[in-house]
């Protein structure tokens, strides 16, 4: 590390992805005293239109909103208690199998995105569709080539594109899980395919009202409650979540193994937005509603318009540490574990937190970048194998769930989170 060498006041720096990690990277070298601030990101889409849901444990919130990286204004919505159930003829709402403690806020991808890019101050550099196709790293400096469409954030890409290089004094990789800014630091780790899928979607709450069942209580799910429905080989886990507008939607995801014999290419990391999903996945989807799910989860799900639905393979890798000399990471460019760690997002702005303290210490103790390296590396390898183990409870080697009760689920739940680390692990 030639951070010995690095003067953090005043320092140009490039942070790579304008995502949730991004925008709270580049707040941190901000805080930290660095002088000039560019953020790069390769769509040139409205990020805040992305509508997915993700959860946060109270413990770890209250820590972030200590730092300085989240607070009230930023929408949420309060979850308790999760609930497992599964299929029992037709019954509209299932079995429940146990009830446990759930202390989570629920997020929007997109208001919280937006809430983060607001507080960058004025004179950050927000660069989009810019594709960073290099990375290097010098004694002197870190060095970016561009692939620039001459995007803005009022307007799309020029049609020619220039190619050239940049010169920073410090480059954030926050590029996500096929970062860029990671091949060049640890051209050996990837992304691997686990073997199975998360198809995803979400219902404005008001349509609710559409699932009309004979026997349904008159309030069948309570705002307050985080439904995880099992079923033979995986399982859907449904809350609600803000929409950005004063209202809510139930988020949905489906954890399961696309139909045997389809050859979706997986292997190469990718991911299939709204629109692109084949008939043989739509009708396996249909089939795990209408077949292996209570019948008002099945239509629930059901009611998400086809075009609207998206699937997101699960991969997860772990860089060994999240620094090479100049090159830094944070978020999904450094570690990737499933979703069932609850813990993503969490990490990802935890990431920024321990790495804004990393940054304000190097005048004093020139190895502090390597401490954050080592440690946030350490962190993301718990997560992965936190979120290996719940992957084989959850969908890879299921239990026979009609036989589980609230004691024996709750066993099964704490020899796959040994570590106590579901929701992220302590800052």
């Amino acid at each position: 590390m030639n951070s010995d060498r690095i003067q953090i006041a005043g320092a140009d720096v490039a942070v790579v992805g304008g995502s949730i990690a991004g925008c709270a990277t580049a707040l941190a070298a901000h805080r930290a005293g660095a002088g000039r601030i560019t953020v790069l990101e390769r769509t040139s889409d409205r990020l805040a239109d992305r509508g997915v849901g993700l959860v946060m444990h109270n413990a770890r919130y209250a820590e972030l909103a200590a730092a300085g990286y989240l607070d009230t204004a930023m929408p949420w919505v309060q979850l308790t208690t999760r609930r497992w159930c599964h299929r029992d003829g037709a019954a509209p709402l299932g079995r429940t199998l146990a009830v446990l403690p759930f202390p989570f806020r629920s997020y929007c991808w997109g208001p919280l995105w937006r809430e983060l890019r607001q507080r960058l101050p004025e004179d950050t550099v927000f660069r989009p569709g810019v594709r960073v196709a290099g990375a290097s790293d010098s004694a002197d400096g870190a060095t970016l080539q561009l692939d620039d469409g001459g995007g803005s954030e009022s307007g799309g890409a020029r049609p020619h594109a220039e190619h050239r290089t940049e010169r920073f004094d410090l480059v954030i990789g926050a590029d996500g899980y096929r970062s860029t800014v990671r091949r060049a630091a640890f051209p050996e780790v990837g992304p691997g395919y686990a073997g199975y899928l998360a198809w995803r979607g979400a219902v404005p709450a008001e349509r609710l009202a559409e699932l009309d069942f004979p026997g349904l209580p008159a309030t069948p799910w309570a705002v307050e409650d985080c439904m995880y429905v099992v079923f033979p080989g995986g399982h859907v886990i449904i809350y609600r979540i803000p929409d950005g507008k004063g209202g809510h939607r139930a988020n949905w995801v489906v954890y399961t193994a696309p139909p045997a014999g389809l050859d979706l290419a997986l292997d190469t990391p990718t991911s299939l937005p709204p629109g692109t999903l084949t008939d043989a996945l739509h009708t396996h989807l249909a089939y795990i509603a209408d077949v292996l799910l209570p019948p008002y989860w099945g239509g629930l799900i059901r009611l998400t318009p086809r075009e609207e639905q998206f699937i997101q393979p699960m991969y997860d890798f772990t860089a060994p540490r999240y620094t090479v000399g100049r090159l830094l990471l944070a978020g999904d460019a450094a570690t990737v574990a499933r979703p069932h760690t609850a813990g993503g997002a969490v990490k990802a702005l935890q990431d920024a937190a321990a790495l804004e303290t990393a940054l304000r210490a190097v005048t004093e103790r020139p190895d502090a970048l390597d401490a954050y390296g080592a440690e946030r590396g350490m962190t993301g390898q718990a997560m992965v194998k936190l979120g290996r183990r719940l992957g084989r409870l959850l969908v890879q080697d299921t239990p026979d769930w009609r036989t589980l009760d609230q004691a024996s689920l709750t066993a099964a739940w704490s020899a796959a989170d040994g570590s106590g680390a579901f929701g992220g692990r302590e800052l």
